[in-house]
């Protein structure tokens, strides 16, 4: 009975117009053509011959040759007994010659191709006559996703048809699918793996597994430069050899599975490293599996926090605006110290631009790419000054932030801290403040793990020092500590031949800054601005021509404000000494609104701490009379 598909594959020949009498394919292909088709087929050429080669043995010296096309039908590999090849070769059965139906009619290959499924030719089933010789079986071979991609075929001559022959062909190839489907697992595995990675290695943070007994296992790229040693490297050591308080951190973590921002050291081939670390348990399916622990530099994570929230200097010596012979000798030196690592005092009254120097000077250094951090010592509670300075642990006192709080110290390492208005430091701060310039070393308020910092200290102060040292206000320790390299910043009163070039600087960048016309001033104000003694220096200058661009119509000049009578005190006139002076006011002002210090701290115009302060210097007892009016409330 006439097999279903010869019947339908004839149809298709005759269609084709293929032409019996021949006696090789239409279609061979050689040289470049053939090498890179061999090439595109190169991993199903090596998954199949050792099949190919394993069926042959079970018919060799039979008479059999075995052969290996791709989808289009095009013979990539032959294998077989040496007499019945060459009677194949003289057919141009060879590597390059197209089986296809439409190029060599009805045979095994071709027809498995074209039907998709396994079948076996024989004798006169092939439509050419010069294939009548042979019986073919084959089967088309299919990639994972069901895609004809090849075929195998076994032919011998047509006499030794039996239908275990294709039954061995179908069996090798799904073999050769099997091996398709996992190399296609095995390959898509290896990607998802480079991923992952190519993901971890890009990670700007340490990433470390532990094993469940506490041996590392991997690193990340972070992690291996970090640790200077490979992975290679860490087999066999310890997580408690390379983590400070691993004992602890895992303990946390087989509690809770979990650790969140946990201070530790890391050590390294390079020393000791503060780090902050987080870590997750891993639980398999019948035992622990060991952690994975994310950690990153202490001082990387505050580079970044200080770049996102501003605490970088702006200013630089060529926003520095001056050519006043004695501000150019200034500047000079300024430049000169400014990558030196030793601490700096900068000396000059209130609106100076002692802060813009202290920029200029830290963005002029090797630490320009570090932290600018600025505080006012005389602007913070003595309460508070501790913790602002240092930080403080969580539950350290009532109202702080939970988790605690990082101090400027902390927040300035690598970089540089600029300490405004320290002869306003209390005096039991002063011993803290030495003990870090001298060790760069601290507490935290309510801590006990000692922190480490790399920090050039800017000092500024509109006092004398030395004679706040000699009146037992300041520490002479400190001074001397602080007082290595010194800056005297002119008043603008000293450099008036400035004013005009600020004039004209302020007035320029206030304008575009408040997108305002320019404004011209007249040689009458200008000779008025020179004359006028600026108290308030280039801060007061600045906001005066802020002034002027604002409002150009309603000008309010500083120096022609009315002038204000004074009453003379014929016992302030007898003082000779400016302290006196001072505290002979301070005790009248209070006196005057009944000892009530927000009064009298608006009536002087100074802050409460700075009334404070002076009560303390000056050893008024403002108790005393509180007290005496609270005994006469009714």
């Amino acid at each position: 009975m006439e097999k279903g598909y010869i019947r339908k594959s004839h149809l298709r020949c005759l269609n084709y117009g293929v032409d019996k009498e021949r006696n090789f394919s239409a279609k061979i292909i050689a040289g470049q053509q053939l090498a890179d088709r061999l090439e595109k087929n190169r991993t199903l050429i090596e998954v199949a011959t050792p099949f190919m080669e394993h069926l042959y043995n079970f018919v060799k010296g039979s008479n059999f040759f075995s052969i290996l096309t791709d989808g289009e039908g095009c013979i990539l590999k032959v294998i077989g007994d040496q007499e019945i090849l060459q009677e194949a070769y003289s057919l141009k059965m060879i590597p390059g010659a197209f089986m296809d139906e439409k190029n060599i009619g009805t045979n095994a290959m071709g027809t498995a191709l074209a039907e998709g499924k396994p079948v076996q030719v024989s004798g006169e089933e092939h439509y050419i006559k010069a294939y009548h010789r042979w019986t073919c079986s084959a089967a088309p071979i299919k990639n994972p996703d069901g895609e004809v991609i090849g075929c195998l075929d076994l032919t011998g001559y047509s006499p030794q048809v039996h239908s275990h022959t294709l039954g061995m062909v179908v069996a090798a190839v799904k073999a050769v699918e099997n091996i398709l489907t996992k190399d296609q697992a095995t390959f898509k595995l290896s990607v998802v793996n480079k991923y992952i990675e190519t993901i971890i290695n890009s990670i700007d943070e340490g990433i470390i597994t532990v094993g469940p007994k506490g041996y590392l296992k991997l690193l990340n790229a972070k992690a291996e430069k970090i640790l200077g040693l490979s992975n290679i490297e860490i087999q066999g050591k310890r997580a408690k050899d390379y983590i400070e308080n691993w004992d602890f951190i895992e303990r946390i973590l087989k509690e809770k599975n979990k650790i969140s921002e946990e201070e530790t050291y890391i050590k390294s081939k390079k020393g000791k490293f503060h780090c902050i670390i987080s870590g997750y348990f891993i639980q398999g399916k019948d035992k622990p599996q060991g952690y994975v622990c994310i950690f990153k530099e202490i001082k990387t994570a505050r580079k970044l926090a200080n770049r996102m929230y501003g605490k970088q200097a702006v200013y630089t010596f060529e926003k520095i605006i001056g050519r006043n012979k004695e501000f150019i000798k200034t500047l000079e030196k300024a430049k000169n110290i400014a990558d030196s690592p030793s601490t700096v005092l900068i000396l000059g009254e209130s609106g100076t631009g002692k802060e813009v120097f202290a920029q200029a000077i830290h963005n002029a250094s090797s630490r320009k790419d570090e932290a600018f951090v600025a505080i006012n010592c005389g602007a913070i509670p003595k309460n508070l000054i501790e913790a602002e300075l240092f930080g403080y642990e969580e539950g350290a006192f009532t109202g702080g932030k939970r988790g605690g709080s990082i101090g400027k110290f902390e927040l300035a390492d690598g970089g540089t801290l600029f300490l405004d208005e320290i002869g306003e430091m209390p005096l039991d701060m002063q011993v803290n403040l030495l003990r870090v310039l001298e060790e760069g070393k601290f507490y935290k308020v309510g801590g006990n793990r000692e922190i480490s910092v790399d920090v050039r200290i800017i000092a500024a102060t509109n006092k004398d020092l030395k004679k706040e040292v000699e009146k037992g206000f300041f520490r002479k320790d400190l001074y001397y500590r602080l007082n290595v390299l010194t800056l005297k910043l002119p008043s603008l009163k000293e450099r008036k031949d400035d004013i005009p070039l600020l004039v004209d600087y302020f007035l320029t960048i206030k304008s575009l800054k408040l997108n305002k016309k320019t404004v011209v001033l007249g040689e009458e104000i200008l000779e008025k601005f020179m004359n006028y003694h600026w108290p308030g220096n280039i801060r007061e200058l600045e906001n005066v021509i802020e002034s002027i661009v604002n409002t150009p119509d309603l000008l309010e000049l500083p120096f022609e404000k009315p002038n204000i009578k004074f009453s003379f005190d014929e016992q302030l006139l007898e003082l000779e000494n400016l302290e006196d002076v001072e505290k002979y006011t301070i005790e009248k002002v209070l006196k005057k609104y009944n000892y009530n210090i927000s009064n009298a701290a608006k009536a002087l115009g100074i802050g409460r701490n700075t009334l404070y302060r002076k009560v303390e210097k000056y050893k008024i007892k403002v108790e005393d009379h509180f007290c005496s009016n609270l005994k006469q409330l009714p």
